[in-house]
């Protein structure tokens, strides 16, 4: 009997399979949970300390389970196993500003934590299929980190600026210089810096390297802009708008 833990399973992920777009589903649901029920949780601190503490769980704890399966299975390797990818870096901020509440690391999680994790849960790059063990951690992780911006926003009333957005493509750049240092030093492509992942992704249709590095940068920009706009800065001139509407009503009252 094949193990769901080994290293050479003789299956490969495919991309919008029938657990694929359930894994979709399950992301979409726990949004669309958290959203609504997001003042419920806001007013009540046992429920704030229970969402906080799964998605810590949910985001370390298979995190770790992934290095001791490298080390145990014989397959760490400085070249594929350190945690240097965009989601690796944003799944340990997510947990740094649960434990913290730390309100510099919230535009890093808002935008770089859902642009990165949203893609990889999309768009996969992933050589296991359900159900082995590193597809439950490839989607829990991912899903943990969108969940942990949601409820930095939603619940506890996180809000990014537009300085924000220059502070997260700051964070994106030095990281990636950081990062291509390590790959030129140990022969890697964590964040696929030196060239596109193997598998199928939305990089195929940027261009050739080191091209698509550059509009993935613009891509990234655009989201970022995009975000802010739809989520923040629209909705805010819509309430304020209804509030101005209303007004000179409520004043006619109460001089009456």
């Amino acid at each position: 009997m094949e193990s769901y833990f080994d290293p050479q399973y003789p299956e490969a992920f495919a991309a919008f399979s029938v657990e694929h777009w359930i894994a979709i589903g399950i992301c979409i649901t726990l949004g669309l949970l958290l959203y609504l029920f997001r003042t419920a949780i806001a007013s009540k601190l046992s429920l704030q300390k229970t969402v906080k503490w799964s998605l810590l769980a949910a985001l370390a704890l298979p995190e770790a389970s992934l290095h001791v399966w490298y080390v145990s299975t014989g397959i760490w390797d400085p070249a594929t196993s350190l945690p240097l990818e965009l989601c690796s870096l944003t799944l340990f901020l997510s947990i740094a500003i649960l434990l913290t509440d730390e309100r510099r690391l919230y535009p890093l999680v808002y935008f770089a934590g859902i642009g990165g994790a949203l893609q990889a849960v999309l768009t996969p790059n992933l050589g296991y299929p359900f159900p082995h063990f590193r597809f439950f951690h490839f989607f829990v992780v991912h899903i943990a980190i969108i969940m942990t911006a949601l409820y930095m926003t939603w619940v506890r009333g996180y809000r990014p600026t537009w300085k924000s957005i220059a502070w997260t493509m700051a964070f994106l750049n030095v990281s990636a210089l950081l990062v291509g240092l390590v790959n030129l030093a140990v022969g890697s492509n964590y964040m696929f810096l030196m060239r596109k992942p193997d598998t199928a992704s939305l990089l195929d249709l940027l261009g050739p390297h080191p091209v698509y590095i550059v509009v993935e940068e613009l891509i990234a920009l655009s989201l970022f802009i995009l975000m802010h706009l739809a989520f923040f800065v629209i909705p805010d001139r819509i309430r304020r708008s209804r509030r101005r509407k209303h007004e000179p009503a409520s004043l006619s009252l109460t001089g009456d």
